[in-house]
């Protein structure tokens, strides 16, 4: 088991959830501007940081 693949598979799943979250509250209209852009970053940002593990994670036997 791989701690680190496992936490950038966390991140990227947080990620898409936020990336979604901020999508649908921009398509409704439901959140404050500042707030929708906060949530998007942070989704970009856990995104590609989960990517980024997963990738640069050597598989170990």
């Amino acid at each position: 088991m791989n701690v680190k693949r496992t936490f950038g598979t966390i991140l990227t799943i947080l990620g898409i959830i936020g990336l979604i979250y901020a999508g649908y509250s921009f398509v409704n209209h439901s959140t404050g501007t500042r707030g929708l852009i906060v949530t998007a970053v942070i989704g970009v940002i856990f995104f590609f940081a989960g990517i980024g593990l997963v990738r640069n994670t050597k598989d170990e036997a």
